[in-house]
């Protein structure tokens, strides 16, 4: 398939408008000359948690700045609840916007202890409903009873729990994370992003997380958007991303594969040396495009010592329950394939494989 039915910067299924949190029309952002936000679109239902995906200098950190009132729009429109919060010339005040924000550095204040950090944000709270609060956020994120600690006395991954805690606080309408996992280790960034998850979810939250983490992006998002040049490629669940690449930007961020040369049997089929690949559904490459540039996943690609299609070691790479081998096919072609660990073949060895390719992904030439 080639692309996506619809704008590959919007949602493909616009959730009624009753429901729209946050909806960004059209935006655009720069400096000089220089565009960082090109005509980027998006609409998030309440409860439900995005995120925006892509690599450093692509915009994503921007839109979060701009949805927080910290960034001004050259053109389009940010609306909070149907509200009209930035446009080009106009702008509601980041305090006034009913948004919480998660830092990348946490941001707590060193000569406030966690309880006085989670009720900063709480001014207008009478004081034994704000203590109240403060108790519920802390058991909210397993930090029951450590109101009397400072900063400097806990991990980074407590850290990160109290800025999550005191963003909560205040029952925002939409909560902003920006990169909240970069300072932690990959282990500890993994299983607190699944617990951040179940946290916003239990209280029905509205998010949208910037990474430029993928696994991260998935553990955490209903619905993410990859971003590259300041634009969404696509916008869609992890899933589709992953088996359904829109464009091949998102087929070379998104997971691990190789692009190998084929040519357009029909509308349905595509040749290339691995054999003839047919899809269920058309291939979405115009008729007359022969040549074409098939994905091919690494669990594509399955080891089968009985195939008579075989295939030559030339490097792996060993990962606990499974080794990535890249493979050198009698033509010349390489391919990825991931084969279970206790398959442990050496450099060199030439191993039998089969394809199996449930979601063929074509794209023109060029």
């Amino acid at each position: 398939m080639l692309g996506m039915p619809g704008h590959p910067h919007s949602n493909s299924s616009m959730p009624a408008r009753s429901d729209i949190v946050i909806e960004v029309d059209r935006i655009h952002h720069g400096f000089g000359s220089q565009r960082v936000v090109d005509d980027l679109s998006f609409t998030l239902a309440r409860g439900s948690i995005a995120c925006l995906l892509g690599p450093s200098g692509c915009g994503k950190t921007t839109v979060l700045r701009a949805i927080a009132g910290f960034e001004p729009l050259r053109e389009g429109r940010i609306l909070l609840q149907g509200q009209v919060m930035s446009s080009p010339g106009f702008a509601v005040a980041p305090e006034h916007r009913h948004i919480g924000m998660v830092f990348q550095d946490y941001a707590l204040f060193p000569h406030l202890n966690v309880a006085d950090n989670v009720a900063f944000g709480l001014h207008a709270v009478r004081r034994g409903e704000r203590a109240e609060r403060v108790e519920e956020m802390l058991t909210l994120v397993g930090l029951a009873g450590s109101g009397g600690k400072f900063a400097h006395e806990l991990s980074g991954g407590q850290q990160q729990r109290v800025a999550l805690a005191r963003a909560l606080a205040p029952k925002p309408e939409l909560l902003l994370l920006d990169e909240p996992f970069s300072n932690l280790d990959v282990d500890l960034r993994e299983r607190l992003s699944l617990e951040v998850r179940d946290i916003l979810k239990a209280q029905g939250t509205t998010a949208i997380l910037v990474t430029h983490d993928q696994y991260e992006a998935f553990a955490m998002a209903d619905e993410i958007g990859v971003m590259h040049a300041g634009a969404i490629e696509q916008w869609d669940s992890a899933h589709n991303l992953y088996h359904r690449p829109a464009t091949r930007v998102v087929a070379d961020f998104i997971g691990q594969g190789v692009l190998m040369p084929g040519l357009l049997a029909s509308p349905h089929s595509v040749t290339l040396e691995l054999g003839t690949l047919h899809s269920s559904e058309p291939l979405g490459v115009p008729p007359a495009t022969a040549e074409v540039d098939v994905l091919i996943r690494p669990d594509d690609i399955v080891h089968d010592d009985d195939s008579p299609l075989r295939a030559k070691i030339l490097h792996k790479a060993f990962r606990g329950a499974e080794i990535l081998y890249t493979l050198r096919l009698a033509g010349g072609g390489q391919v990825l394939s991931l084969v279970p660990s206790h398959h442990d073949h050496a450099l060199g060895d030439h191993i039998g494989i089969r394809v199996e390719v449930d979601d063929v992904v074509a794209f023109r030439r060029g």
